[in-house]
């Protein structure tokens, strides 16, 4: 135990009046006692969730090999004869490689003291006198650093996954209510995941731009697209894209006169913004259309023809917008959702296994398409990917800590997924080329 931390517990342990003879013990018990921990060991610690992923025998040999890489390319760092080209691609990779070695090491700091906490806690349990207030004081700190160990593993998981080069990117997302099935629950429902997302983006401080807002009869929502920046935006919604299903008994709407429990789908888009990338789109390519905004009636209906409607002629996309009673705002924002989607197509098209591809994430916007279910009657929302259950949908739809969760769960699950695909090619490639030679 390092002597930071055993000043610390001695202090607390004086102030609690609780200083006795059982820390004579501790005093002499030595670092070197505790005995060299396995490669699982410096991993993982019992009760850790990402236990079984890092005891993979593949994880292992993959960590334990870009270790080696790391320790190989500070070696060559070091020799005269490396050429200045060769140093600047060696300090390149050594980047790369420096941060699973740090949280490596960081893990296996963490897991001595662990190691060193639980030898003085087995040790007053073993003798004759029990110091209670020592014993609870070291019970905090073992709570304590499992928790770090916890967060640390995430991180050398996370550390060994590639990035996904789209994390930091804005978004447009779009919400659309479901076509075929529920009628107006479908844009009810519509309307509160749209409040939902512009919550999350509050809770997270991001900015929330919309772009279009067609609303519907009992205050529902047709349809809407909005532009989301900050930090890490596209990180934490791009697995929100997909169909959403609920079930519930309507408040209000001519479904609500049946008084029993419908089922309604709608579908969230998410699309990564690319205003850094330039689209070349060729002007012949488009048809804009513009036409009055719709609107409830009154003075919300525009008087003139601001609504701005662009069509992509080759591929058939369309996108609009009405939200400003400038057509010249509409027109840029209108060109900003097309480019978004044929960026996302394009990536679509290169890496088939994408998601968010627009074509993936739409589909036919049935029930069978579902990702996540809400059923109001039991306060029950099911994410059915991962098959993650949270109660209180009044909270979760609030946009806040709920929702944040689940987000955190997925992200885990699909780091989880990356790396052992990653490990599997990368093992089936070194088999490759060991048969080759």
């Amino acid at each position: 135990m390092s002597a930071h931390r055993w000043t610390r517990l001695c202090v607390r342990s004086f102030l609690s009046n609780s200083v006795t003879a059982s820390l004579a013990p501790f005093a002499r018990k030595r670092v070197s006692e505790i005995g060299r921990f396995d490669l699982t060991r410096r991993c993982c610690y019992k009760g850790c969730r990402g236990e079984d992923l890092l005891r993979n025998e593949a994880v292992q040999r993959h960590l334990q090999r870009l270790l080696g890489e790391y320790r190989s390319v500070s070696s060559s760092l070091q020799s005269e004869a490396v050429s200045d080209s060769e140093r600047r691609l060696l300090n390149r990779r050594l980047v790369e490689l420096s941060s699973v070695a740090d949280t490596f090491q960081s893990c296996e700091r963490a897991l001595k003291e662990l190691a060193e906490v639980e030898a003085h806690l087995q040790s007053t349990t073993d003798g004759e006198t029990e110091d209670r207030q020592m014993m609870e004081l070291l019970r905090d700190e073992q709570h304590e650093i499992e928790k770090r160990i916890k967060k640390l593993n995430r991180k050398l998981v996370q550390t060994l996954v590639p990035s996904d080069a789209q994390d930091d990117s804005s978004v447009i997302l779009e919400v659309a209510a479901g076509r075929t099935t529920g009628g107006d629950i479908c844009q009810q429902f519509t309307r509160e995941i749209f409040d939902m997302y512009q919550g999350f983006a509050s809770y997270k401080d991001w900015d929330f731009e919309v772009f279009s807002y067609a609303s519907s009869d009992y205050g529902g929502l047709h349809h809407a697209a909005v532009r989301i920046t900050g930090e890490d935006v596209y990180r934490w919604l791009k697995f929100e894209g997909g169909t959403h299903r609920v079930q519930r008994i309507p408040e209000v709407g001519l479904s609500s006169r049946m008084q029993r429990i419908h089922t309604g789908t709608m579908t969230v888009i998410v699309l990564p913004d690319p205003s850094d990338v330039d689209i070349a789109i060729d002007p012949k390519d488009l048809r804009i259309d513009t036409f009055r905004s719709r609107g409830a009636g009154g003075q919300s209906v525009n008087t003139t023809d601001s609504a701005v409607r662009i069509v992509h002629l080759p591929t058939g996309t369309v996108a609009e917008c009405q939200q400003s009673r400038s057509q010249l705002q509409n027109r840029d924002a209108a060109m900003r959702v097309l480019k978004a989607r044929l960026y996302q197509n394009t990536l679509g098209r290169q890496v088939e296994e994408r998601h968010t591809a627009r074509k993936q994430q739409v589909g036919t916007r049935s029930q069978s398409e579902r990702i996540r279910t809400y059923h109001f009657s039991q306060d029950r929302v099911t994410d059915h990917r991962i098959g993650y259950v949270t109660r209180d949908i009044k909270e979760f739809m609030s946009g806040g800590e709920l929702l944040e969760d689940l987000v955190l769960e997925l992200q885990e699950h699909a780091e989880t997924e990356a790396l052992l695909e990653l490990v599997k090619n990368t093992t089936e490639s070194d088999n490759a080329d060991g048969g080759h030679a």
